[in-house]
C-alpha cells in the first residue's frame, strides 16, 4: 500500500501544478487514489511479487494517469453498480463509481497480465479578463 500514497501524492502535486483548484485537486487525487487502491487489492490481490504502475502526464490540456497492475483482469461491464438497491450495502464498485463520477474520462484496457486504466481530467482555460 505504500505505493498508493506515492502515487497520490505524486498525483496531487502534478494536479496542484497544473492549476486546479483545491476542491478540483482533492477529486483528481481521489480518483487516482482508489485507482491505485484497486490495483494492489483486487488486481494484484495483494500480492507482493506482482507490481503497480503509474504514469502521470500534463500536456497543457489535460492531466492524464494511468495505473496497470498484474492481476487476472477486469471486465468493467461486470463491475456492480453501487447505486442499485441491491448493492446499496456492499462495498463493491463504489471506487469506480468515484473515478468515474471524479473524471472526464475513464478508459480500462486487459493487458497481459491485468489491467491498465487510464484516467483523464480535461482542464478548462480560464475565461480572458477584458
Amino acid at each position: 500500500m505504500e505505493s498508493v500514497s506515492e502515487i497520490e501524492a505524486a498525483a496531487e502535486k502534478l494536479a496542484g501544478e497544473a492549476g486546479l483548484d483545491e476542491e478540483e485537486c482533492f477529486r483528481v487525487t481521489m480518483a487516482v487514489r482508489e485507482a491505485a487502491v484497486n490495483a494492489v487489492l483486487h488486481g494484484n490481490d495483494y500480492d507482493p511479487a506482482k507490481l503497480v504502475t503509474a504514469s502521470l502526464e500534463y500536456d497543457g490540456k489535460s492531466l492524464i494517469f494511468v495505473i496497470a497492475d498484474q492481476g487476472k483482469g477486469l471486465d468493467p461491464d461486470k463491475i456492480p453498480d453501487p447505486l442499485a438497491e441491491e448493492n446499496l450495502l456492499r462495498g463493491t464498485g463504489r471506487g469506480i463509481f468515484l473515478i468515474r463520477s471524479f473524471m472526464d474520462e475513464v478508459h480500462f484496457k486487459n493487458i497481459e497480465p491485468g489491467t491498465e486504466l487510464t484516467l483523464v481530467k480535461h482542464l478548462v482555460p480560464a475565461a480572458k479578463k477584458k
